[in-house]
């Protein structure tokens, strides 16, 4: 053995077990439940990175009894069986390893845990040191100078490494001790019974002061003079269990010499069938996890040289002759990739260096710009003609960078990220990098062979421009070959529509949102602080009063022992950390009403939430060039279709507090200009109407009533001027809450009536809704017999885990499968209308500019004179984008600023 080499004997049931118990039930399109190898390998990927094994094998028990059982008929008896679908995923996990080519190691009669023992025995022996990867303390005993135990303390991120010295500070004995301990104390979860009354300080105390079971007992028949730890009572009971504590030794200890046939150079690791794990991997759908695999040695090799598509035809233009013959090529095309490089990731700061085409397979060219704008302004009527098909991977990015250069890019046809996002709208994993390996098997050129890994990195300027070209061409290469495998599949889902109607348009009208940005008033911003920081100093005082003493409130370490050690607040139902009692925020609000320092504390993190994420945070993001803050639109990330935004993320500031109005009105128009909001009325319930038929509800919305006050006299048998406030605040939690599958006790929390009352309350609900409630279990039963549901538009998602035989995971995915449907039907209706609104505008007014887009809102900034036409117009496009069975509304306003925003007359 070199000195180098590591061995790492994986305990497989222990961490199936846990990852089943630590993750939600991932499944496959197919319906198969994957968590549990999914988290068996977060932990052994981890484990291959970070501990970088020489040697590698992993253990599990065979099905049957063991020679532990034939000892004693109830061991392990009290263990509750888990679900079928837990023990089908150990089959599948042996598949993937054999593909790593790490053996699996098992033996008849003994359990996975003597198997263990026996490999780290004979490497102890060979001086190889030696790692258990575990999920429990059972293996502790095997820890000698050659051996430590790699354990997961919580979920399987949070682990701990123990040697002799850990063990002992532990539990204050030797590994060896363990066994002995056990003896005594037993272990419930294996039903090892101990001696009975014996507790751990009493069992550490016993093995300190005789070593061993057996000497305890040869002890306790020779002594006369009882002294501590002893006790007569004690010395009794010992007595009297002698047989359950011998047994509980004989059950406790680990075998260490099973009779299994193995050499220690048969865990040599060896490189993994690439080809063969990416499959797996891609059958399971973990798409995420692809990027962590291992590279083969050639595969390393190549990449390390900076060069992973060698053999493709990438071609440098960097001269006028070179250009001229791309350009009489690139002129015959009708559709083709574009990938831009610049200095940066911020497409309005970054200067462009080139750009690169594809369309065909291995073959793309890399134009350098930077110092040729020549090249450009050739490049930019067919850049400019709509008749021309471009795709790209997040093709905004490119979009915004050209038009920076003065080319405003028509024909914006097709992307990737968007295609696979259709295609997969439960995954995230949609970068160029990560569909190229999970779709094609192809790793492509890190970034960091181009710039390196250090901080601060090479700027993109200084890299050969013919490694920038492979670069280049390699991306938009691989962009083309994900097109043409996207397209197809598109075509097989449906899904072509809802790409090239809805998705495709908004990107450009995206991009050029993101460009326009919005003016913001750091001057209010400022005042707001100031004012949330003196309130905060005055919180603070109330909080140290109340606690009797001062401490740092951000500190969940020192909160954590204000409210529980020193002012004894109950913790029953409290959640745990690895550091002990929680105190977020979903914790605290369990909280509320059991003393008055918890609603101090509520407010404290949310003023100080709002100081970090938005007066400190939105002035920084302000361009200097533009004095305009300009937020980034995502259209892949939510898997309803919704959009979401980032840098800064205005979907979370806060629509109904007086903080969050306050906040608004340092968004404000420009001189002369005013700012427009239209805003869809209740759409989702206008939707739900829809999709559902249901009678009484659309007569609701047709009448123009007020949806709550017309549901709660309806239920109550009431007139609608009869109707009080809390009759349509719960009526307003049951309408929303129908959408996310709300039961009696959700109601009962929400609005205070008693379960019994919500419970009739929801009965009611249906019984006035019945067609509603007939959609509903509709809608159930069409995602668990196709496995997925959709939007209106088509948009799908997908629902395997609806077929689960966990009731708890079932009932999670019956959720989804109701909200979706509605929600994704949302976000498609306000997509259609910001196109709508985006093409028609500048026929209204030139000036006019859409500038944000939060929730069920469209934010224009408009000139003072354009204001009334523009609004006519917004209206009637997002009234008309479509027709529904119930009356579509959209409300507008106008203002100075987006808080202090007033209705229009029309």
């Amino acid at each position: 053995m070199s000195s180098q080499d590591r061995l790492v004997v994986i305990d497989g049931n222990a961490l199936v077990h846990r990852a089943w118990h630590a993750l939600p039930p991932l499944a496959t399109k197919s319906g198969k439940i994957v968590n549990a190898v999914y988290g068996f390998l977060l932990v052994f990927l981890k484990v291959l990175k970070d501990l970088k094994p020489t040697h590698c094998v992993v253990t599990f028990d065979l099905p049957g009894p063991t020679f532990r059982h034939e000892q004693f008929a109830e061991y392990k008896a009290t263990r509750i069986k888990q679900p079928d679908e837990l023990y089908a995923q150990i089959p599948i996990l042996k598949e993937v390893l054999q593909a790593f080519h790490v053996p699996v190691v098992e033996a008849e009669g003994f359990e996975a845990d003597d198997v263990i023992g026996t490999i780290s025995e004979v490497a102890s022996k060979a001086a190889l040191p030696t790692i258990i990867v575990t999920g429990d303390l059972d293996t502790l005993q095997l820890v000698d100078d050659h051996t430590r135990v790699y354990t997961l303390k919580k979920g399987l991120t949070d682990t701990i490494v123990y040697d002799a010295a850990a063990v002992k500070e532990r539990y204050g004995l030797n590994p060896e001790e363990l066994v002995e301990y056990r003896a005594l104390r037993g272990d419930p979860s294996d039903n090892i019974p101990g001696v009975k009354g014996i507790g751990e300080k009493t069992a550490v105390a016993l093995i300190k002061e005789y070593g061993t079971v057996a000497q305890l007992y040869e002890s306790l028949e020779k002594i006369k003079t009882i002294k501590p730890p002893l006790t007569p009572r004690l010395k009794d009971i010992l007595l009297e269990h002698k047989k359950e504590a011998m047994m509980s030794r004989e059950l406790s200890e680990i075998v260490r010499d099973v009779p299994i046939s193995f050499s220690l150079d048969d865990f040599r690791r060896q490189e993994p069938n690439e080809e063969k794990v990416v499959k797996l991997f891609q059958e399971l759908e973990f798409k995420s996890l692809l990027n962590k695999i291992p590279a083969a040695k050639q595969t390393t090799e190549a990449v390390a040289k900076g060069n992973s598509s060698i053999d493709e035809n990438y071609v440098l233009v960097n001269d006028n002759e070179a250009f001229q013959l791309f350009l009489a090529k690139l002129k015959r095309q009708k559709v083709f990739v574009i990938d831009t490089e610049t200095t940066g990731l911020n497409p309005f700061a970054a200067d462009l260096l080139g750009v690169s085409f594809s369309w065909r397979a291995h073959e793309a060219y890399y134009v350098v710009t930077d110092g040729h704008s020549d090249f450009l302004q050739s490049l930019k009527p067919l850049l400019e003609d709509e008749k021309i098909m471009k795709w790209g991977h997040n093709l905004k990015y490119d979009i915004e960078v050209l038009s920076r250069a003065g080319i405003k890019i028509k024909g914006a046809a097709g992307d990737t990220m968007i295609a696979s996002y259709l295609l997969n709208p439960g995954s995230r994993a949609h970068a160029l990098d990560t569909l190229a390996f999970t779709e094609l098997g192809h790793r492509m050129i890190p970034i960091t062979s181009l710039i390196g890994d250090k901080k601060p990195p090479k700027q993109m300027r200084e890299v050969p421009v013919k490694d920038l070209a492979d670069y280049s061409c390699e991306d938009a290469d691989y962009t083309w070959r994900l097109k043409e495998k996207f397209e197809p599949e598109l075509q097989a889902v449906r899904l072509v529509k809802l790409f090239c109607d809805i998705e495709m348009p908004l990107v450009p009208m995206l991009a050029a949102m993101e460009e326009n940005g919005i003016k913001l008033n750091v001057k209010v911003l400022a005042k707001i602080k100031k004012s949330v920081a003196k309130r905060l100093v005055l919180l603070e005082k109330h909080i140290y009063k109340l606690a009797g003493v001062e401490f740092n409130v951000a500190s969940p370490k020192q909160l954590k022992e204000v409210l529980f050690e020193k002012l004894n607040i109950p913790s029953e139902g409290i959640g745990k950390k690895k550091t002990g009692l929680s105190t977020a925020a979903m914790e605290l609000e369990k909280l509320k009403g059991v003393h008055p320092i918890i609603e101090l504390i509520i407010e404290h993190r949310e003023l100080s939430k709002l100081i970090s994420t938005y007066l400190d945070a939105l002035p920084v993001l302000i361009d200097p060039l533009t004095n305009r803050l300009h937020t980034s639109f995502n259209q892949t990330v939510t898997a309803t279709g919704r959009l979401s935004s980032s840098d800064p993320n205005l979907q979370n500031i806060p629509i109904r507090t007086e903080l969050g109005q306050q906040v608004r009105r340092a968004f404000v128009a420009e001189k002369g200009k005013e700012l427009l909001s239209a805003d869809y009325s209740q759409i989702e319930l206008r939707i739900v109407a829809s999709l559902s038929g249901d009678k009484a509800m659309l007569d609701i919305f047709r009448r123009h009533e007020d949806i709550h006050t017309a549901t709660a006299a309806a239920i109550h048998n009431v007139p609608l001027s009869k109707v009080t406030k809390e009759m349509r605040y719960a009526a307003k939690e049951i309408n929303f809450g129908v959408m996310y599958g709300m039961g009696a006790w959700g109601l009962s929390a929400r609005t205070g009536l008693s379960r019994e009352e919500a419970q009739e309350f929801i009965a009611k609900y249906f019984q006035t809704f019945s067609g509603l409630k007939e959609y509903l279990e509709q809608t159930k039963a069409i995602a668990k017999s196709m496995g997925y549901v959709e939007t209106l538009f088509g948009r799908r998602r997908y629902l395997p885990e609806i077929k689960s035989g966990v009731a708890q995971v079932r009932a999670a995915a019956e959720r989804m499968a109701v909200n979706m449907p509605i929600q994704g039907t949302a976000a498609d209706l306000m997509k259609l209308a910001m196109i709508r609104v985006y093409q028609g505008l500048s026929a209204i007014s030139a000036e006019a500019k859409l500038v944000l887009q939060v929730h069920d809102e469209l934010v224009l900034e408009v000139p003072k004179s354009d204001v009334r036409p523009v609004a006519i117009f917004v209206k009637e496009a997002m009234e008309t984008v479509i027709k529904l069975k119930a009356p579509i509304e959209a409300h507008l306003k106008v203002g100075d600023n987006w808080g202090d925003l007033k209705a229009i007359e029309l």
